[in-house]
Formats: C-alpha cells, sequence, structure tokens
C-alpha cells in the first residue's frame, strides 16, 4: 500500500503532498523533513530506494528521483514492488507534463488551479488504491 506521495524541492519545501493515512499537520511535516534530510544526505550514485522505518514506522520503504530541482517521493509498505513504484514516479511526471504543458517548480506553486488540483488528484488516487493501468509506449523498447 502507499502510505504517502511527496514533491519537495532541492531547498526541503514541500510542493506537492499526499498522505494516504491520516497525520496531523505537525506529523506531516516532521516527516516531510525527515525525508528531505536522508534525501540531501544521500550521493548521487546511490540507489534510489531505502528502507524509510525511521521515518515512517515498521515495513515502510521509499523510492525517490530526482527531476530538476524536485525531488518525487513514494512511500510505500513491503507489499510494493520497488521497481513498479520506480515506474509510477515516471507516469506521473510525464502525466503532469501533459497536465502542465512540461511541468516545472514554478507550475506546481503559481498554476496549481482548481482544475489542476482535480488531475492530479485522478493520478493519485488509483495509484494508491492500486488500480494504475498504464500502456508501455513502443519508445519504452528503442
Amino acid at each position: 500500500m502507499i502510505k504517502a506521495v511527496l514533491v519537495i524541492n532541492t531547498q526541503g519545501k514541500p510542493r506537492l503532498t499526499k498522505f494516504y493515512d491520516f497525520l496531523t499537520v505537525e506529523k506531516q511535516q516532521e516527516l516531510i523533513r525527515g525525508v528531505f534530510g536522508v534525501l540531501c544526505s544521500r550521493a548521487e550514485k546511490v540507489s534510489n530506494f531505502m528502507q524509510a522505518d525511521s521515518i515512517f514506522g515498521p515495513d515502510s520503504r521509499l523510492v525517490y528521483k530526482h527531476y530538476a530541482t524536485l525531488y518525487f517521493v513514494f512511500v510505500f509498505d513491503s507489499s510494493e514492488n520497488e521497481l513498479a513504484m520506480l515506474d509510477l514516479i515516471q507516469v506521473f511526471v510525464e502525466t503532469l507534463d501533459k497536465c502542465f504543458r512540461n511541468v516545472c517548480e514554478l507550475d506546481i506553486v503559481f498554476n496549481y488551479s482548481k482544475d489542476r488540483r482535480a488531475c492530479i488528484s485522478e493520478i493519485l488516487l488509483p495509484i494508491a488504491c492500486g488500480n494504475l493501468q498504464h500502456r508501455i509506449t513502443p519508445c519504452y523498447y528503442r
């Protein structure tokens, strides 16, 4: 099960967050700080997968991808496949690119209209429920 989807900039500011368990705002901020602390201390050449037990509790894993000035992070339990989560990050970013026409951090901050919020919710809900199905386009095979 996916526990959280986070988009954090390289300064540690959350740009998009979605927690799938109820958490107080203070607890959410604490978790975001914990995730960012771990991400910014990791070397560039290390794996994008890691245990997140110390941040999110037992049986928690984290996968992330760094694009430009943003970290895209999925937190999940052991019932999910790490490579599938990494692929979901790619699908999420590609969908945001279509939603915002080449998404960047400023789009998420300043162009976050009601329509785009609905678009992002439409993406994240099936991801959390495990119902997201996507086709691998032929360009992936080249």
